[in-house]
């Protein structure tokens, strides 16, 4: 089961979303989104974390090169791609990939892609990248979540994962904006409330 909570950027909040029931947390590099966070301290937090734990570094645009330091830096298992990179980066990176796709770009990044490539499907954004509470076409997701690996972001809150869930049926779900207070600041009650939600949609 694929349940994550992206945007974290403090301990407190990692080990929270944890112990709800969370199997995977994001951590944002991107320099000009608002919940950013230092490699350093993204590794102090995975260090206090259950091995079990998938943990993704989510970049937008950056070298291949770059992408690996950071990942090596901050101890994470996968590459969350959100931005422009090409098909060759599937290639090079040494992690499992994570690939940001919109209904709009979806068909041609299938095609491209190799097929064990989980998809990200989120709302079209192109310049903040995710992250921005918008909900994607839940009747087009669910086409292509029977067709490949889709983990479903883009507007969900605890008020309509299970709605999400029951619509698409995807491989996994992602929130940052709709358990935040603020950019990087999750809020425990949401939190809570959306992953028991999330968890008993999944498992029915």
């Amino acid at each position: 089961m694929f349940v994550k909570v992206c945007g974290i950027t403090r301990m407190e909040d990692a080990q929270h979303a944890v112990e709800r029931g969370a199997t995977a947390l994001g951590f944002v590099f991107w320099p000009r989104s608002p919940r950013q966070v230092d490699p350093a301290v993204v590794a102090e937090i995975v260090a206090e974390l259950p091995q079990t734990v998938i943990t993704a570094g989510v970049f937008v645009n950056e070298t291949s090169d770059g992408i690996a330091r950071t990942m090596e830096k901050a101890r994470l298992t996968h590459v969350q791609l959100h931005g422009d990179e090409p098909v060759s980066y599937s290639e090079v990176l040494a992690w499992p990939i994570l690939r940001s796709v919109t209904l709009d770009t979806s068909a041609a990044i299938v095609s491209a892609w190799p097929a064990d490539t989980t998809l990200l499907l989120d709302a079209a954004d192109p310049e903040r990248r995710g992250g921005t509470g918008q909900a994607v076409d839940w009747t087009r997701a669910a086409t292509l979540a029977r067709r490949r690996r889709v983990v479903l972001a883009g507007g969900l809150t605890p008020e309509n994962v299970e709605e999400a869930i029951a619509a698409v049926r995807p491989y996994g779900i992602d929130v940052s904006s709709g358990v935040e207070d603020a950019p990087g600041l999750k809020n425990a009650e949401k939190v809570s409330l959306f992953l028991a939600n999330a968890l008993k949609a999944m498992e029915t």
